[in-house]
Formats: C-alpha cells, sequence, structure tokens
C-alpha cells in the first residue's frame, strides 16, 4: 500500500515498508512514523532525524522524573577497563535488551577517557538519547571510573545491581578474579588492607572501644589492651586482603593470590549508591 500526500503541485509517496523499517529504526508507534514520512516527503532519513530532535526535545523536560532503576557494566581496553552506571525509571526498562546494550556502548566509550572519574561525552549521550527517545523514560549516566596499567577482574551479578571491577599489579587466574570480586560485592570490605583505613575511622572505633571498656570497670590499661585487640579484629573483618574469602573460608583473600601478587585497586558499585 502506497500513501499519497499532496502539498501544492508536489505529490509526495511512501509504502507500508517505509514506514515498518522507521518504526524498526526508532522503536516507535506507526502513526508516529507515519507522521514524520508525511512531514518530510517521504525522505527517510530526514523522517528519522526529525522523529528523534521532536522526541528529544520532549524528554529533556522530564530530567526530573526519578531514576531508581539501571544497570552497571564493565569494558576493557587496551591495557584498561572502566565500569559505569547508568540509571532509568523502571526495571522493567532496565531489564530490556535495548538498555544492556546501550550501557555496553557507553562503557566502550569510557575507554577513551582519562584514569579516574569518567564523564559523560557527546558520544555517550547520543546512545543514551536513543534510550530515552524509544522507551520515554529518564534515563542518564550517574557515574563511571577509568583504571589503567596491571591486569583486571570484574563481577556483575546476575541482576545488574551490584558490580565489581579489581585490579591486581601481576597476572591472576580469571576465575580467582571473578571471586574476589564476588567476594567484595557481598562483604563491601573497607579498603584493600589496613593502610587504606581513614585514620579517623581506626580512632572512632578505637574510642568507642574505650569507652564500652571503662563502662564496664576496666582501667585505662585494660581499657586501652581491649581497645587494640578490636581495632585489630574490625580491620582483620573488614579489609579486602585479611578477610576469609566468602567461597572457601579456609583460605584467605591474600592466600588466593600468587606469590609476589596482590590487588592494587578495586570499586564496587551499588545501584544508585
Amino acid at each position: 500500500m502506497t500513501t499519497q500526500t499532496t502539498t501544492g503541485e508536489a505529490t509526495m509517496s511512501f509504502t507500508a515498508k517505509d514506514v515498518m523499517q522507521l518504526r524498526q529504526k526508532t522503536g516507535l508507534g506507526m502513526m508516529d512514523c507515519k507522521k514524520a514520512l508525511t512531514e518530510n516527503n517521504g525522505d527517510a532519513e530526514a523522517a528519522e532525524a526529525w522523529i528523534r530532535e521532536k522526541k528529544k526535545g520532549k524528554m529533556d523536560t522530564r530530567t526530573e522524573r526519578t531514576t531508581g532503576e539501571g544497570r552497571i557494566g564493565v569494558a576493557y581496553g587496551d591495557n584498561c577497563a572502566v565500569i559505569v552506571e547508568l540509571q532509568t525509571e523502571t526495571d522493567f526498562t532496565a531489564k530490556n535488551e535495548a538498555f544492556s546494550e546501550m550501557v555496553a556502548e557507553v562503557a566502550n566509550f569510557a575507554l577513551a577517557s582519562g584514569d579516574g572519574n569518567v564523564s559523560c561525552s557527546d558520544d555517550m549521550t547520543k546512545v543514551i538519547d536513543e534510550i530515552r527517545i524509544t522507551t520515554g523514560e529518564n534515563t542518564n549516566f550517574a557515574r563511571g571510573q577509568h583504571y589503567s596499567g596491571g591486569h583486571f577482574g570484574h563481577y556483575i551479578h546476575h541482576d545488574g545491581k551490584r558490580a565489581c571491577l579489581l585490579q591486581t599489579d601481576g597476572e591472576v587466574d580469571g576465575e580467582i578474579l571473578k571471586g574476589i570480586c564476588q567476594h567484595i560485592v557481598f562483604h563491601d570490605p573497607l579498603g584493600i588492607s589496613a593502610d587504606d583505613v581513614p585514620a579517623d575511622v581506626i580512632e572512632k572505633i578505637k574510642a568507642d572501644a574505650i569507652q564500652q571498656a571503662k563502662d564496664t570497670g576496666k582501667n585505662d590499661e585494660i581499657a586501652q589492651k581491649m581497645a587494640d585487640g578490636k581495632v585489630r579484629k574490625h580491620l582483620e573483618e573488614n579489609t579486602l586482603l585479611a578477610q576469609k574469602f566468602v567461597l572457601d573460608e579456609s583460605k584467605t583473600v591474600t592466600e588466593l593470590l600468587p606469590e609476589g601478587t596482590t590487588v592494587t585497586a578495586f570499586i564496587r558499585y551499588t545501584l544508585g549508591g
């Protein structure tokens, strides 16, 4: 079936197949696509651009909508790796294959960033806008982190809402790296070792322990010793290398690593965290 539209002396025509092809490209309804082709003299490329501009303008007015769902993605490049978080309004959209593909694209674009926090580039914005337009939901780049050098492993939980990216200074078996990342996701360590825990955190733990000991009638010397012991135990239980491995508690995380190898960095993301 051919649709004909007459404007003055010019006649434009397009077929149902043209409308369907435009729908497949944009993910929008048949009526929106038909209107776009009519407005653009049957020119498919112009119609696609017209749709995206119109819909993007409409979506730009919805940026105040809460984005409580989304997914986390990881990508590897030449001696580098990134982790990114993208947020949207509903779990339905976050679980959509197109959204997952968009997260992967954004992560790949983020590989071009320098080390540290990742900013949303024009290329990232373009693929994010595709999802915003086709779903009608507010979707945004929440955060990202870029690392370079060493070796990498990662784990993303099946729901895409929790993940870890890990960096080591030497080569480690991939399954071990994945296991350590799973451990980090579920145990949320304060740091790699005691050296990474801020002094004020340690001092607070110690001060609370001293006060608790004194409240039970212990003198200053005993209270200090009890506090030192409590700090030591807290660090063993809450710093990565000293923790018992979640999948085999007969070993610490340190004991999983090849001799002379250690963790140099890790980052743990929880959606919206």
